[in-house]
């Protein structure tokens, strides 16, 4: 493996050497696998490769290496993954329900306020209808003539407060 140094100059034995040529100089010199310069050559890396010496992984590593899938599944974890399945099934058939139920319940609503609307309806024409055939004279004549009414003279009009009580009871001497 090429590695850089800072211009130092090795004998081929591997001592340092303070004799410089006109190549070293200029920083195209290698030796002992060593470059000195900025050009690089391009590495052979099947060939380091295949030189370097194989390690064998760690025990642990070579069960279970990192990333890869385990191969089975405890039963805690499958019983775990039964109940959340059951669980949350439940919650959505539940609130599937719910929804249905509010759904119901709002068409109930509306079809009670129609319900309502036409009875309020049929309930002012019907007071509209009494209010316009009703004749005051007609009613003012059978009262006076066959009943034998009177208007109400000075003495008859009592006037009371009313403290409180719901109601009140008058009871007249005769």
């Amino acid at each position: 493996m090429a590695r850089y140094q800072e211009a130092r100059r090795f004998d081929t034995t591997g001592r340092r050497t303070s004799r410089s040529t006109a190549a070293e100089r200029q920083g195209h010199i290698m030796r002992n696998d060593y470059m000195y310069g900025s050009a690089v050559p391009k590495q052979d890396i099947r060939r380091q490769l295949e030189d370097s010496p194989r390690r064998r992984p760690h025990r642990e590593i070579h069960r279970n290496p990192a990333g890869a899938p385990r191969r089975g599944m405890s039963l805690g974890y499958v019983l775990f993954l039964v109940a959340a399945l059951c669980c949350s099934g439940w919650i959505l058939i539940h609130y599937i329900q719910l929804q249905s139920n509010v759904t119901t319940m709002a068409e109930k609503v509306t079809s009670k306020e129609r319900q309502l609307n036409n009875l309020k309806v049929d309930n002012d024409e019907t007071l509209n209808r009494i209010n316009s055939s009703i004749d005051i004279e007609e009613i003012k004549r059978i009262a006076i003539g066959e009943l034998g009414m009177t208007y109400a003279r000075e003495g008859q009009i009592e006037t009371y407060t009313n403290e409180g009580n719901d109601y009140l009871r008058y009871v007249a001497d005769n």
